[in-house]
């Protein structure tokens, strides 16, 4: 597409003309005011896509309402109708030179991209104003409570089935995942946990290769990431070297430094899959004692890509989705992670606000001492005069 960047069928970034509505004219001889132009709003909607707004709204321009003019039998005009575009939740609104005017992270918010030219009043000698023309983006970022991490023919797409209600395509070569895939996971209290399956990462991923910053960014709203690996390594083509499964960690965990340092203080936890391989155990043992002590296998990693900083892992779980071994343990990790992080923000937040009540409070009770100070100065003045 020239002016939206999608995969398979999947959009993610929409380019959109926007111009707010001309103001109305005012009326010399009376004196009135002519109505003000209609905004162009962006509001975040349910069940809404990129690629609805694509096919739906081909030209991609959205113009507010012209202001009513000013008229003898109302001399106030009427304000233009606003235009909204509705988008789906999860949406960044960036300007054309990147700046961000807003973002939609839940239903109903909203974002003003075209203001409406004001009406013609005698301060503006009774000419009305044009809206504000510029190009907007659209930029989907998706909001998942897991993101699943790996390189390609990992076994993601298997793991999502076998977690959950999505059905991805699954084949043993590389690449099948060309559009992100959300599936539910469904816990007998009825919770249920988003997990994100986005398309497999390449050594080069942060300079935009494979692809790249298409998947990359989609980790940036997911609260807790899922790496996933083969127990028995990983090699892309025949041409390019085999990586272990410690690499293949390590390697992952560089490219998000990469791409936005801080993606690595996610919480995360690892997946281990492919567990039903020939000597799976004895490769699964090698890899949990390189985790414990990482700085002394960074021989095994090329100079550019030893990580900054390694990840700790919350848990690490050996896995078959092929088989279903170690699912349901998995399932109960990934509750434990979210559940614990989730109470740990409640108590940040808690923290938070106690911290600021104690502050009021301590300013409450200095102004009181400033008041009863100056109440006793007072009262010593009047009974000295």
């Amino acid at each position: 597409c020239s002016h939206c960047a999608c995969y398979g069928n999947f959009v993610d970034n929409l380019r959109l003309y926007v111009r707010g509505g001309t103001g109305g004219m005012a009326l010399p001889r009376l004196g009135g005011h002519g109505g003000n132009g209609g905004n162009v709003w962006v509001v975040a909607t349910q069940n809404m896509t990129l690629k609805r707004i694509k096919d739906k709204y081909p030209l991609k321009r959205f113009v507010g309402g012209s202001g009513a003019n000013s008229s003898v039998r109302a001399l106030k005009g009427e304000k233009g109708k606003d235009e909204e575009i509705l988008a789906p939740i999860g949406i960044t609104v960036t300007s054309d030179d990147g700046r961000i005017l807003g973002e939609l992270n839940a239903e109903g918010d909203r974002v003003l991209v075209a203001k409406g030219g004001s009406g013609g009043t005698p301060c503006s000698s009774f000419e009305p104003k044009k809206g504000q023309v510029k190009h907007i983006r659209l930029d989907l970022k998706l909001i998942a409570d897991l993101g699943l991490v790996g390189f390609p023919n990992a076994g993601k797409s298997s793991l999502l089935t076998a977690l959950s209600n999505a059905t991805p395509q699954i084949a043993s070569y590389a690449f099948t995942t060309l559009r992100p895939e959300i599936g539910k996971v469904a816990y007998p209290d009825y919770k249920q946990i988003s997990i994100a399956d986005l398309p497999g990462l390449i050594e080069g991923a942060h300079l935009n290769r494979g692809m790249g910053h298409k998947f990359l960014k989609h980790v940036e709203r997911t609260k807790q990431l899922l790496f996933v690996v083969d127990v028995g390594g990983f090699q892309l083509a025949s041409k390019t070297p085999r990586r272990s499964a410690f690499e293949a960690v390590q390697l992952l965990t560089k490219e998000l430094e990469l791409y936005k340092e801080e993606l690595v203080s996610k919480p995360s936890l690892l997946v281990v899959n492919k567990m039903d391989l020939p000597e799976a155990d004895q490769m699964l043992e090698e890899l949990k004692e390189q985790l414990q002590n990482p700085e002394e296998f960074t021989n095994l990693l090329p100079d550019d890509m030893i990580p900054k900083n390694f990840i700790t892992f919350r848990h690490v779980v050996p896995i078959s989705a092929l088989t279903g071994f170690g699912v349901d343990h998995l399932k109960s990790c990934i509750r434990l992670s979210l559940d614990e992080y989730a109470a740990m923000e409640t108590g940040a937040t808690h923290q938070k606000k106690l911290q600021a009540l104690r502050q009021q409070s301590h300013e409450c009770f200095r102004n009181e001492d400033k008041v009863s100070l100056s109440s006793g100065v007072g009262g010593t003045r009047r009974a000295t005069s």
